[in-house]
């Protein structure tokens, strides 16, 4: 398939390809084989290699120490970095520090830039997006958002809570949402707001336990879960225009999920799997009832698999975080489509009796090729 990148991203991404195989991939399957974790020196280390190739912060204008790159043209080195489970951050290109570099350059001051972007790119500095909020706060939706920041002076006062704030734990300063005018809709009256983490009132709870957390690198990056009590920052740290954080942010907001329709589709499987588990403990009474334990067991296995993706999906991040059972839950029913026999054993025992009675004379008015009219005859 052609896509007809540019010649600089076939260029770079040519570079990139060579550095995720002489550098990246094999330390990481180290890492995998041995559970030898890339420390942080590695890490940096790593980071010194991409600026001598000219591959760090791809996404950074060459001012603040990037490649300057169109983002057109970041896709194929993206696309590199994806086969590796740490190549984006091995070249500094990381959610959530890749899209926090982009707000600030967007959006930031001067002084801004220079305190807060330029360390920040260098990797002199970690950050960390605060906006979504636990029940009942912003979340999916973020109309729901209750942290506040309520201007006393010259400065603002926050308060609120916050959780998933990806690479919070260690995040050296939060890019707060946060409702600035309250009699506005959330939409019209919400701010971003730099808040260093080492500011009076600020308290990173925990790095919060979830689904996929464990990682190959030993830097404590995570979700955090973040409280904000009578937190005071100058009117200075408020990033862009005041009131304007949700255009400011670009939130990509998706449509309505219809679940009640899918919930409704789920309970509809789950009759299925229990009324076909029970008929065949009914045969096993008779016989060995090889086909129809073979089809409850492929059709049970793949309907829990699907419903367990629902559960999660719909509770969001209580879903992948580990407070509730779900995520466990998740990760424990994937075996079952393999353990006690593969779906594709299952499959093959069902297609075996499925041919073992076809009566060919149901094939006898199926129109074939005259011979009389084959050349090769």
């Amino acid at each position: 398939m052609e896509y007809h990148d540019s010649a600089k991203a076939k260029e770079v991404a040519g570079r990139v390809e060579d550095f995720m195989e002489e550098v990246v991939l094999p330390r990481e399957r180290e890492a995998l084989r041995t559970g030898e974790l890339i420390s942080e020196k590695e890490l940096h280390e790593c980071w010194e290699m991409a600026k001598e190739r000219d591959l760090f912060a791809p996404q950074v204008s060459e001012e603040y120490g990037g490649q300057g790159l169109e983002f057109s043209d970041m896709l194929p080195s993206f696309e590199q970095v994806g086969r590796s489970l740490w190549g984006a951050l091995s070249i500094r290109a990381n959610a959530p520090q890749e899209g926090n570099m982009h707000t600030l350059e967007m959006a930031g001051t001067e002084a801004q830039k220079e305190e807060y972007l330029r360390p920040l790119v260098q990797g002199e500095l970690q950050s960390a997006f605060s906006m979504t909020e636990p029940t009942d706060g912003g979340g999916s939706d973020p109309k729901m958002l209750r942290t506040t920041a309520i201007k006393d002076g010259d400065e603002y006062v926050i308060n609120g809570h916050k959780w998933w704030s990806s690479d919070g734990y260690n995040a050296d300063f939060l890019l707060v949402m946060a409702r600035t005018d309250l009699d506005a809709h959330p939409y019209e009256g919400t701010s971003i707001i730099l808040v260093p983490t080492d500011t009076d009132g600020v308290d990173v709870v925990r790095n919060i336990p979830h689904l996929g957390g464990h990682g190959i690198v030993d830097v404590s990056l995570g979700h955090a879960e973040i409280k904000f009590d009578n937190v005071r920052v100058p009117e200075e740290n408020l990033l862009g225009d005041e009131n304007k954080g949700f255009r400011l942010a670009q939130l990509r907001l998706g449509g309505g999920r219809a679940l009640r329709h899918r919930i409704a589709t789920a309970e509809t499987e789950l009759h299925g799997a229990r009324t076909m588990v029970r008929h065949a403990a009914r045969e096993l009474d008779e016989s060995d009832a090889r086909i129809e334990v073979a089809m409850a067991k492929m059709f049970t296995a793949n309907v829990t698999n699907e419903i367990m993706d629902l559960a999660v999906q719909c509770l969001g991040g209580n879903g992948i975080g580990k407070d509730l059972p779900v995520a466990h839950f998740y990760e424990a029913v994937r075996p079952f489509r393999i353990v006690d026999g593969a779906d594709e054993v299952h499959r093959r025992t069902i297609a075996r009796h499925a041919f073992e009675d076809v009566d060919d004379s149901d094939m006898q008015n199926v129109v074939q090729f005259d011979p009389a009219l084959d050349e090769t005859a």
